[in-house]
């Protein structure tokens, strides 16, 4: 399993649109083979974060599904990021 998660910052003004512009990638890569979970969100604290987070079942999956990452526009909207690839050996359900 893969886990991809972290943050990015955008300006306070540009984060509802950011979001907005973002279903067109959550839409699909939930649907994408080997997606378990995929969420980008406004973090409820800071006006300027947005949370990632993703889980895939495996590596392939990860890179079968990644084009080449954000939009033209949203890179350029990221004034800030600390995303990082997570390769899960186990895991326990907490549920």
């Amino acid at each position: 399993m893969v886990i991809v998660a972290g943050h990015i910052v955008v300006d306070p003004q540009q984060r509802e649109r950011y979001l907005a512009d973002c279903v067109g990638v959550i839409e699909p890569a939930r649907r994408a083979p080997g997606c378990l979970d995929f969420a980008i969100s406004a973090d409820p604290v800071d006006v300027r974060r947005i949370n990632i987070f993703e889980r895939w079942e495996s590596q392939a999956a990860v890179e079968a599904f990644r084009a080449g990452g954000p939009s033209d526009t949203q890179r350029a909207a990221i004034l800030a990021a600390s995303v990082a690839e997570y390769d899960v050996a186990d895991m326990r359900s907490l549920t």
